[in-house]
């Protein structure tokens, strides 16, 4: 409903002002104790600045500006085009933070949106429902607010007997009765431009922690008689912030629900959502199951009417339709349609398994393609080869594909039929419709359609294990 209203006020509505976004990422995480800053952290994936930005730009803004410490030059560069960065040189709180992110706005006019980059559950419905409450209530400045059973140490909001927000008290500062209040500032705000500026500049750091309070800026609005209007979510999820690992993992459970569930709505089976983990940007194909313990991550994409998994771990994979993989490791590869893997396969970098090939138990696959059809069907290992159509890599071959200073490639055509044990010592080919002996180490090219046999001739020794017993018995004790 939130969305449709939007769109009609899009539709219907263009004499609103122009809107810009400040998102504020400069903040040190030191409870995250961690090198990395805070907003890079990753949800489901990918930085959780990143699902901030993705919430600014769905309102379309004119500017977007995202404010960083000057010693956080990875947060720019995961920067969509489009977005600008703010360097605020000290640290001095969230008053001082939007001050830094309104210079580069030194000629804007219009609204600001202020958000956070540690809070990425926001959404893009969540953004639109605060920009259209701030417009409809014609106000000079908009706060969100939540009612939460435990609001624990949150700033509480104070309303006089119509309703209207009278403060915002820190929980430190609020008495007994005020602590009693539910009703907590979220922290995430729509502000005119030209009240949000003169009230920056009459901010002090007359406070125990020596910082200029955005919060304050809302008090001196108010003071001055502006209307503040309140934005209420019902989204109490939404509203959380990452101030240490403890609230990430809390933020990427509900990220890594809403995705799955998403997956759900689209036609995919998943067996145990609460153990089933889902990757930003994973796709899945309508009437695939996914098995519990599954991991889908990074750029992967699994096809439709699919089986993956119990405990199938997926990274940078491309799965076609109808394929299965049970209980096995993919990594930047691709597995045709109406393939098999597994279990207990490992499937690594650069290889391709074409349509209807087979890599199963005890499998481990590298920088290879293998043709139509063909299987490698257990205890093998395929490294730096092309494996024709319809051909056969019987039990425990090896491509032994590394001399101890550079890799070399292996041939295989079509229709071939390796023996048991047989290993293969590259550079070879092995032409199309040949056969190796169990047992047998290659090292010259196979002619197509020959047998290749390099074994050395059996030898039984008679008596063997009787002579064993008698000279154990006679030999003198150690």
């Amino acid at each position: 409903d939130v969305i449709l209203e939007v769109d009609q006020m899009s539709a219907t509505d263009t004499q609103r002002p122009p809107l810009a976004v400040v998102i504020l990422a400069a903040g040190l995480g030191t409870r995250m104790k961690s090198d990395v800053p805070k907003v890079l952290h990753e949800v489901c994936g990918r930085p959780m600045l990143s699902y901030v930005v993705d919430a600014a730009l769905s309102v379309s803004p004119e500017r977007v500006v995202v404010v960083t410490g000057p010693d956080q030059e990875a947060i720019a560069d995961i920067l969509p085009v489009g977005c600008e960065r703010a360097v605020q040189q000290e640290r001095r709180g969230t008053g001082d933070a939007v001050r830094a992110g309104l210079e580069p706005l030194e000629r804007f006019r219009g609204d600001v949106m202020v958000l956070y980059g540690d809070v990425p559950l926001v959404d893009a419905g969540f953004v639109a429902a605060l920009h259209r409450r701030h417009l409809e209530a014609e106000a000079a400045a908009t706060l969100t607010t939540s009612e939460l059973a435990d609001p624990e140490h949150y700033g509480r909001i104070v309303r006089d007997d119509d309703g209207g927000v009278v403060r915002i008290v820190e929980y430190r500062d609020a008495t007994p009765q005020e602590r009693a209040v539910h009703e907590i500032n979220v922290g995430l705000y729509v502000f005119r431009a030209d009240a949000l500026r003169p009230a920056l500049g009459r901010l002090t750091s007359d406070n125990d922690q020596g910082e200029l309070y955005l919060t304050d800026a809302v008090h001196l609005l108010l003071a001055d008689g502006h209307t503040v209007a309140s934005f209420r979510s019902d989204d109490e999820e939404m509203c959380r912030g990452v101030n240490s690992r403890v609230e990430l993992a809390a933020v990427n459970a509900a990220m890594r629900r809403r995705l799955v569930e998403r997956l759900m709505l689209a036609g995919v089976t998943v067996e145990d959502p609460a153990t089933t983990y889902v990757d930003y940007g994973v796709e899945v194909g309508r009437d695939t199951v996914l098995r519990a313990g599954t991991h889908l991550l990074g750029r992967t994409t699994v096809g439709a009417a699919c089986e993956v998994g119990p405990h199938s771990f997926l990274r940078d994979a491309f799965v076609g339709d109808r394929a299965r993989v049970v209980s096995s490791h993919l990594h930047e590869c691709v597995v045709g349609s109406g393939c098999s893997v597994g279990p207990f396969a490992h499937i690594r970098r650069n290889t391709v398994l074409a349509e209807g090939a087979r890599a199963g138990t005890f499998v481990e696959i590298k920088n290879s393609r293998i043709g139509e059809r063909s299987r490698v069907p257990h205890l093998s290992y395929v490294g730096d080869a092309v494996v024709g159509q319809d051909t056969n890599i019987a039990a425990g071959n090896i491509t032994a594909n590394y001399d101890g200073y550079e890799k070399h490639a292996t041939t295989i055509g079509d229709r071939v039929r390796t023996g048991s044990d047989t290993v293969i010592v590259a550079p070879v080919n092995l032409g199309d419709d040949c056969v190796t002996a169990a047992g047998s180490v290659i090292t010259r090219d196979v002619p197509p359609g020959a047998l290749a046999v390099t074994r050395e001739e059996q030898k039984n020794v008679e008596g063997y294990a009787a002579r064993r017993v008698a000279e154990r018995r006679t030999a003198p004790p150690s």
